[in-house]
């Protein structure tokens, strides 16, 4: 072998290796710089935190000047459309949540002045659960900060379950069943205590990882409430924060609106139709629903003049559920659109307050459509709902039997011909 070959061969693999050398250099200058140059950009691009001095006095006086001082600037058919009730029972919420949590209280802070007042912290909920608009929207009117209109929001809701929850999503007691029974036998349905179904409200914040539990049939996130509603638009019943991959079917198993029924605590309900006698009362449900005894479902393909009168009629009345939904998504729009936090508990909270205030709403303005001294709902003290006794449970040999007489499917087809010939007489006598 030639030694200046040699050589030679030597220096080429010098040359190469410093040529790999300068390469991985360059590289990992580029990439050092890269990472400089993006530090720097969120740098520029960040905003440092900034006081804003609202003048939370100012917001006050100016909200408290629109609607609450003597002559207000807006009249109360306003107050009514934008805080979706009555001055005077919106003012009794605000006493009772003032009282219940202190974080609602005026109070002043570190400089002697004061901060905001329960009246622009609830209204600031109030407006987020009308209109369904996000937090900082509540700044320019309310001089709230987003922040603050968040936590306002989120307390004002437990509050709200914590107060009402017990009154207004109460399982009715034996004069509210006797006023239901009465309402539905003059609609033609004897037993009727109310409409059940579920909405879906869609989840656009659901983490990642629960999507697939929570997608159903629209292919989006969803979490599921059941409700059962009187013709009067009433929620007697309300079932949430099931994922919206079950079904209805689903949704009742894990319901607890019939668990008063099964453990032999619910107020007696006895009606008679076409000569036979039945001891529990009915909801008005769609074709998914099983075959109950206490589940009323129209025929899907009704043949016959009796039966096609038995099914317009029960699908008329089952409507009442689904107005009651309509409703209550029209007067808080929070449910209505896509539910923006994070946690289910939070959602939960929101979802019972939109009802409990739907039902205050309810209660404060029945007479108006009803007439006076029509189905006042109350829990007074000759017909007191009665909470379920941890002493004194049936046997397990009776839970069962009522388990089953709830689920029997002959009994659910005998009442069903018993309505279809009931609701035919009452058709020829008109």
């Amino acid at each position: 072998m030639d030694p200046f070959e040699s050589i030679d061969h030597i220096e080429d693999e010098d040359y190469f290796d410093h040529e790999e050398y300068m390469i991985q250099a360059m590289a990992l200058h580029r990439q050092q710089h890269a990472v400089e140059g993006a530090s720097a950009s969120r740098r520029r691009n960040s905003q440092p935190r900034m006081f804003i001095r609202r003048n939370p006095l100012e917001g006050h006086e100016r909200l408290w000047n629109d609607y609450f001082a003597e002559p207000s600037i807006y009249p109360p058919n306003v107050f009514r459309r934008r805080f979706r009730m009555h001055r005077n029972l919106f003012l009794r919420i605000h006493s009772a949540v003032e009282a219940h949590d202190d974080y609602f209280v005026q109070k002043r802070d570190a400089s002697g002045r004061f901060g905001l007042s329960s009246l622009q912290k609830i209204t600031a909920a109030i407006r987020m659960l009308a209109y369904g608009v996000t937090a900082d929207l509540m700044d320019e009117y309310v001089r709230i900060g987003e922040s603050t209109a968040r936590l306002s929001m989120k307390k004002f809701v437990k509050a709200i379950v914590s107060i009402f929850g017990g009154e207004y999503l109460r399982s009715p007691t034996n004069s509210d069943i006797a006023r239901l029974l009465e309402v539905g036998q003059n609609r033609g349905f004897p037993g009727m205590l109310g409409s059940i179904d579920c909405m879906h409200w869609k989840w656009k914040n659901c983490p990642s990882a629960w999507k697939g539990m929570y997608s159903g049939h629209v292919n989006e996130p969803t979490i599921i409430l059941e409700a059962v509603a009187s013709y009067d638009l009433w929620i007697w019943h309300a079932f949430f924060g099931l994922p919206g991959s079950h079904n209805d079917i689903n949704v009742l198993d894990r319901s607890s609106v019939f668990a008063t029924l099964t453990e032999g605590h619910a107020p007696p309900c006895n009606y008679t139709i076409n000569g036979h006698e039945y001891t529990m009362g009915y909801y008005l449900a769609d074709g998914i629903y099983p075959s109950w005894t206490t589940l009323v479902k129209t025929i899907p393909a009704p043949h016959g003049k009796k039966k096609k009168h038995f099914a317009a009629c029960q699908e008329s009345a089952r409507k009442d559920v689904e107005r009651a939904f309509g409703v209550l998504q029209a007067r808080f729009a929070i449910v209505h659109g896509p539910a923006r936090y994070f946690q289910p508990r939070v959602l939960k909270d929101i979802m019972y307050t939109c009802i409990i205030l739907h039902n205050i709403i309810v209660e404060d303005e029945r007479h108006q459509y009803l007439g006076a001294d029509q189905f006042i709902y109350e829990s007074n003290d000759d017909t007191p709902h009665e909470p379920i006794s941890r002493d004194n449970i049936p046997e397990f040999m009776e839970f069962i039997a009522q388990h089953h007489r709830i689920r029997d499917r002959g009994t659910h087809s005998q009442l069903q011909a018993d309505l279809i010939e009931h609701l035919w007489n009452l058709h020829g006598r008109s």
